[in-house]
């Protein structure tokens, strides 16, 4: 897909985000921020993790979303008894008596790992080399993951017993952590009619891997103006407790604050932000509205802020 110039590639790709939106919205239903943070992922070369009570279409949407792009795509649900071999593959004896690999679900462009706190850490970690290296090792030998590879997770937050939380070290490699809320009284109206009918919507595929790609490559190359950089890795210092540039806040109500990844995924989710708002490059506003999905996995409370119930989300917009 040759574009004659940036600004020409950006133009596109605030169209083929509007069309996007317009095809993901037949099945999708008062979902606009949470399907725009998927696609700024999407853009971003970046994983997800959805957070939301059962019910609330989050399979459905990533189901969506990947059919309305031309990808491959695997389903995962993550049980206490699922092994690695079962996320990456194994090797298995022919009947020439030699040893052939044969490819697991990881190995599509869009892979759903469904409620994935619910399988032990071994087979968590499964996923680790997948979504940083972009390839698997079995038995000594590397395969890579065919491009583009996006994991997109998804979590109960309510049944606690018998899962697995993630650690923080996996959590880092998610660009966003994504809640998802109940509908409105108007949305839910419109899902039930839709859904309590014979009529099943089609979505048509708006993007090929090439152009996703191409896309991606794009927001890389966005200028950024030193402020807005400036204020993005003031924003992940001011998380830190007891440093130099955090702030009082923070010592007060965390133990960890966010790490340098959290910086980059700020730049580059603003970048993309931009180009989804038909702008070119971004500014202060863009890093702002990414940042909450951005931190919000990244700090950890501490037992001051859990005993007075003060949430993550609140401490984010006091830094905001």
């Amino acid at each position: 897909m040759p574009f004659v110039s940036d600004k020409e590639a950006a133009d596109a790709l605030a169209q083929s985000y509007q069309t996007l939106r317009q095809e993901i919205g037949k099945v999708i239903i008062g979902q606009d921020e949470v399907v725009r943070l998927v696609l700024t992922a999407v853009f971003s070369q970046g994983h997800c993790l959805l957070v939301g009570v059962p019910g609330l279409a989050k399979t459905l949407l990533i189901q969506t979303i990947a059919d309305s792009l031309d990808l491959s795509f695997n389903r995962i649900q993550f049980t206490p008894d699922l092994m690695p071999s079962d996320i990456v593959g194994s090797e298995t004896l022919t009947q020439q008596r030699d040893f052939q690999f044969v490819k697991g679900p990881i190995f599509a462009n869009i892979v759903l790992a469904d409620e994935i706190n619910r399988t032990p850490p071994k087979t968590q970690a499964a996923l680790l080399e997948s979504m940083q290296e972009y390839a698997v090792t079995v038995a000594g030998q590397r395969y890579p993951l065919s491009r583009p590879f996006f994991v997109l997770a998804t979590q109960n937050p309510i049944e606690q017993e018998g899962t697995y939380p993630l650690p923080e070290a996996q959590l880092d490699r998610f660009m966003f952590n994504i809640q998802l809320d109940y509908p409105s009284y108007e949305a839910e109206l419109q899902i039930v009619k839709n859904t309590t009918s014979d009529h099943k919507p089609s979505v048509r595929k708006v993007l090929h891997a090439e152009e996703i790609q191409a896309f991606q490559h794009l927001v890389r190359r966005v200028p950024v103006a030193d402020n807005v950089v400036e204020y993005a890795v003031s924003l992940v210092h001011k998380t830190r407790p007891n440093t130099d540039r955090g702030t009082t806040r923070a010592t007060q109500l965390l133990e960890w604050g966010a790490g340098p990844r959290a910086s980059q995924h700020l730049i580059v989710g603003a970048k993309c932000n931009a180009l989804l708002s038909g702008k070119y490059s971004p500014d202060i506003e863009d890093v702002k509205a990414v940042a909450l999905p951005i931190l919000r996995h990244r700090l950890v409370r501490n037992f001051k802020a859990e005993a007075e119930g003060i949430s993550v989300e609140q401490i984010v917009k006091e830094l905001l």
